[in-house]
């Protein structure tokens, strides 16, 4: 598996969930924006401490998980 440098996960921090550097950001909230059509300009705006690659790795991060295989139990 691909390691993530800027994804980190913290159970103290937003209860674990996937954030970005250990900030209350999560990768969620970074790619419902991208899925919400906001350009990553914009979105380093609203959220002045992301930076450019903190998008690109969310992206990459949530393209490793689409990889991902689920296989039924019968």
């Amino acid at each position: 598996m691909k390691s993530f440098e800027r994804i980190t996960f913290d159970p103290t921090i937003m209860g674990g969930m996937a954030c970005i550097r250990g900030m209350r950001i999560t990768v969620s909230v970074v790619l419902s924006l991208v899925a919400s059509g906001m350009n990553s300009k914009e979105i380093i705006e609203d959220y002045p401490d992301l930076e450019e690659e903190d998008i690109k790795e969310c992206l990459r991060y949530a393209s490793m998980l689409a990889k991902e295989r689920q296989i039924a139990l019968v």
